[in-house]
């Protein structure tokens, strides 16, 4: 991949995380965001990201200015690319868009998707006038943990704690199973998903049991600067029984546990279970917005 970047340019290694996550930190902020991007969050993202092949960046003065990476799932191509602020107007993000386009072609790929702030205007613009159009909403949701939530409670037949070794594939299973049919989601294999996974801090994964089965899952870790709820997922059969509040206050009371005074969380605006009002339910509030413009490959 290298060596088809455009002069100049060349991939992001995992030293460049903390150069990153200070220019992700600066486009969130100038766009009326917190900015808590992190060096290790952006190595969390980059798990699915081969970077020597499906990455990019421009220096200006020693100083990275414009960065994009991308993930393939299959036939889709989802790119995500940043221009500094301040940096606007020299053509860097048109180039983030070609760069996004062309390896997306090489790889095979139909849908291209691109992610922005909602409030980017400029990259709105940019993305309309190449043909793409906003698919999608996605909200980061955060509340501030200053007391201890409320106790979890369940129908007397279930049981919550915590993830034992050796329900890897049931973990997963369950997890693929309720998010089957959520807009976006890619099934990845179990050896493919265990080795992004194996070495996580699997006393932050929490299971509630019907049983044997697993009825509902929550796989949290530290990000944003707390503890986030990175997949929270509550099986058909056992929907509309409280089971994701319960998951939930038991994520924020170990947050607490560890010292960490917020949580957040990612969701779908259209999300059709009504997720946002699960969270709203429990004191979460929308922090930022995301949005996917799509695009066929031909």
């Amino acid at each position: 991949m290298s060596s088809s970047l455009p002069e100049g340019w060349r991939p992001l290694g995992p030293a460049d995380a903390p150069a990153v996550a200070e220019v992700l930190e600066e486009d969130e902020r100038e766009h009326g965001y917190p900015g808590t991007v992190s060096a290790d969050d952006v190595r969390s993202w980059w798990r699915r990201t081969k970077l020597k092949e499906n990455s990019w960046t421009f220096e200006d003065g020693g100083a990275i200015v414009a960065l994009g990476w991308l993930e393939q799932y299959g036939d889709d191509i989802v790119v995500v690319g940043v221009v500094r602020p301040g940096k606007g107007g020299e053509g860097l993000g048109s180039m983030l868009v070609d760069i996004g386009e062309r390896r997306g072609r090489e790889l095979g790929g139909t849908c291209l998707r691109q992610i922005t702030l909602g409030a980017d205007n400029g990259a709105r613009a940019l993305f309309e006038a190449r043909d793409y159009r906003p698919a999608r909403r996605h909200y980061v949701m955060a509340v501030v943990l200053d007391s201890d939530p409320p106790e979890p409670e369940l129908p007397d037949d279930l049981e919550l704690g915590a993830f034992r070794d050796g329900e890897e594939r049931a973990f997963q299973a369950a997890g693929t199973e309720a998010f089957a049919n959520e807009w976006g989601f890619h099934a990845l294999p179990f050896d493919e998903w265990w080795a992004m996974r194996k070495d996580d801090d699997h006393s932050l994964w929490f299971v509630i049991r019907d049983g044997e089965e697993m009825a509902a899952v929550a796989r949290c870790e530290p990000m944003l600067g707390g503890g986030s709820v990175g997949m929270l997922a509550v099986r058909e059969r056992w929907r509309r029984r409280g089971l994701g509040r319960a998951l939930l206050l038991h994520a924020f009371r170990e947050f607490r546990l560890r010292g960490w005074n917020r949580a957040t969380l990612g969701v779908d605006s259209e999300n059709p279970t009504g997720a946002t009002r699960l969270y709203e339910s429990v004191g979460m509030r929308v922090e930022s917005e995301h949005v996917t413009f799509e695009k066929a490959l031909t």
